[in-house]
């Protein structure tokens, strides 16, 4: 099995692509351009379904490292945990530093297989529609962000240059889902800025038939209230946000 749409079709059972929880791992393994994507599967005859996989992704989070998302065999079973650590070595090279993006639940088996430099575990929102009131500032204008993905900003003057001070960009976007990233200056915190661009660029996946995501560190009390006061609402799920590299194998 060489061929990426292949190997795409061989794992998609993995991925529930209408679950808010697995719209992120289902975007980089489905979507993500075939230029941009490694996928990995374990060994397997051709046209069978494969048990897991490990997704390496070229983004703009890290130009040298690679986004790192996977679906791995069941971590209950010692044949599958073995399964499921030989499918990572299969995937990365040992001392190869990587961005993993992961269910908190293989949290266990990272922790044995990787040096772990940073780690957060991130909430996952979604916008509740019937919650969700749409904003008008004059201020807002739309773009183009990476990927020819719609952003909006706010900008204004400083120093006799104009400045963008406020910005809602795309991290991702799927058939069913789009996730929303937010950034204000510090000095213009606090005017309802972030609220009004996330706003905009929520109804604008709205107007797509998309839902719109939001997924932020559980420490950042500040962005989770901008979500909240927009309208998104928590999932429940939560995802680890790794920066580490595959040990050597002893």
């Amino acid at each position: 099995m060489t061929g990426i749409q292949d190997k795409r079709r061989a794992i998609r059972h993995l991925l529930r692509e209408d679950d808010p929880a697995d719209a992120m791992a289902a975007y980089y393994a489905l979507y993500h351009p075939d230029d941009k994507t490694t996928l990995v599967v374990p060994p397997t005859a051709e046209g069978q379904r494969a048990n897991g996989y490990v997704a390496l992704s070229r983004t703009g989070i890290d130009l040298f490292r690679p986004l790192v998302t996977m679906r791995l065999p069941t971590d209950r079973d010692p044949a599958a945990v073995q399964a499921a650590a030989d499918l990572l070595r299969l995937a990365l090279g040992s001392g190869q530093p990587a961005i993993l993006s992961a269910p908190v639940r293989y949290m266990p088996l990272l922790r044995a297989l990787f040096d772990i430099q940073s780690e957060e575990q991130l909430r996952l929102y979604a916008l509740a529609t019937r919650e969700f009131e749409p904003l008008v500032n004059v201020l807002v204008t739309r773009g183009v962000g990476a990927g020819g993905l719609a952003r909006y900003t706010i900008r204004s003057a400083q120093s006799g240059q104009e400045e963008v001070v406020a910005d809602a960009t795309l991290n991702w976007q799927s058939p069913r889902y789009g996730e929303i990233a937010v950034n204000t200056r510090p000095q213009h915190r606090r005017q309802g800025w972030g609220r009004s661009v996330v706003a905009a660029l929520s109804q604008h996946l709205l107007d797509s038939g998309r839902t719109p995501l939001y997924v932020v560190s559980e420490e950042n009390a500040a962005s989770i209230q901008l979500a909240e006061s927009v309208g998104f609402r928590d999932t429940g799920a939560r995802e680890l946000f790794l920066q580490a590299a595959l040990r050597e194998q002893r």
